[in-house]
């Protein structure tokens, strides 16, 4: 693609008001109407140790937002204990599905069932990949008890819903950061569950991770939910519980 295309292809997802979009171009996406994102690359600008803006874009990756409603139906009973909702991880490599899976977990508990009430669901949606959000809107299904705050910071986000929206679940993806683990912690000592997804083959490759080896070696997490990776998206694995045990005995595609 020439550099005159990819001028005019930004003009017109961003409805000829390239400048409307300045924070999320500085997070390195644009977010079109439908929830689709649109990723950008070029010349970063700094402001004082951090990202002012991007410059010169000269490359572009088109993301298409769907959802695969249903995925999770197979995993929800192994993440309620009685009436609650564990705290859960979900893990998998880039592009395994964890995503997917996570938004049709939160739908799902959002939305209850016949079983089980729904419960206020907070979501931290930092990439917008979760809710897809255009004009604060999600375009993705996440029920009808979920609040969404997009493209905020995972860790400042988890704080302002638990000062303001009162979830009894807090959902977030792709965790890491030190920030993260310590808002996690505070989350889970207020009482309030947390789920979410991080990058990883399987609980030791996590273990590994210094910032999560924290969590894991403190037992926080009370479910393990490690998926497959690009040769088989969407395949559970297994589901171990806060010990290591052995939850589930056969793996199968969540999207069955």
């Amino acid at each position: 693609m020439k550099q005159r295309d990819i001028k005019e292809t930004l003009e017109y997802i961003s409805n000829y008001s390239l400048y409307a979009y300045e924070d999320e171009i500085r997070q390195g996406f644009i977010t079109v109407q439908g929830g689709h994102r649109i990723g950008i690359a070029g010349r970063v600008i700094l402001d004082h140790g951090g990202i002012r803006s991007v410059k010169n874009i000269s490359f572009i990756n088109i993301r298409m937002s769907h959802e695969k409603k249903g995925c999770g139906v197979k995993v929800l009973p192994y993440i309620y204990e009685g009436r609650n909702i564990c705290h859960t991880l979900i893990i998998s490599p880039p592009g395994g599905g964890k995503t997917t899976l996570l938004r049709d977990i939160v739908r799902l508990i959002s939305d209850g069932d016949t079983k089980h009430k729904g419960f206020n669901v907070g979501v931290v949606d930092e990439r917008s990949e979760i809710g897809a959000s255009y004009l604060g809107i999600p375009q993705n299904d996440l029920g009808m008890r979920t609040d969404v705050l997009d493209c905020c910071p995972k860790a400042e986000g988890m704080l302002m819903m638990l000062r303001s929206m009162n979830p009894k679940v807090m959902a977030v993806d792709e965790i890491g950061s030190r920030e993260d683990i310590d808002v996690i912690s505070y989350v889970i000592n207020c009482g309030c569950s947390i789920l979410a997804t991080v990058h990883g083959y399987s609980i030791d490759d996590v273990r590994t991770k210094p910032v999560l080896r924290k969590l894991v070696d403190e037992k926080a997490f009370e479910r393990y939910i490690v998926l497959g990776g690009k040769d088989s998206i969407g395949k559970i694995k297994n589901i171990f519980d806060e010990r290591g045990n052995e939850l589930l005995l056969q793996s199968y595609l969540c999207a069955n």
